[in-house]
């Protein structure tokens, strides 16, 4: 078959010309560098799009993530729960919004990397500084009360 520059494609047909925004065979242009601007995706398709609302809100739901999962990696939680199946369904859900958060962070949006680092530091503040409660713990062994034990991977 010739396309025209004199080359046969073997009977491949080149695709259809995308329409005027690219929305052509279900396929979009996906940012690989930051950018800054509300018109982005985060987690699921079409949210929160050019609604500047929408892309508040999620701005506060990714802060909101990273806040509690500084709670959810905290020795007071942990103090807290002593069945080992309570202990391993709160790490469950620690490392599964962690994954959540960090495909958030794939959408590659400034502010949404930005609301992340800020959530991390105001739950690092609030519970593992001593912000709520009694203050920092003391330092035993090398290692404070309020850390988790290094990941083994």
């Amino acid at each position: 078959m010739d396309m025209g520059g004199g080359h046969d494609m073997g009977g491949m047909m080149a695709p259809p010309p995308s329409p005027p925004g690219g929305g052509g065979m279900g396929m979009r242009y996906t940012h690989m560098t930051f950018f800054w601007g509300k018109n982005s995706e985060i987690l699921f398709t079409g949210w929160p799009g050019a609604d500047g609302g929408m892309y508040a809100l999620a701005l506060v739901a990714v802060f909101v993530l990273a806040f509690v999962l500084e709670f959810l990696g905290s020795r007071r939680l942990d103090a807290l729960l002593r069945p080992r199946a309570a202990r391993a369904a709160v790490h469950a859900l620690r490392v599964g919004a962690a994954y959540l958060l960090m495909l958030a962070i794939m959408s590659f949006n400034g502010g949404v990397l930005l609301v992340a680092v800020a959530g991390h530091a105001a739950g690092f503040l609030a519970f593992k500084a001593g912000l709520f409660g009694d203050g920092p713990a003391q330092v035993e062994d090398g290692r404070g009360k309020e850390e988790l034990e290094p990941a083994a991977c």
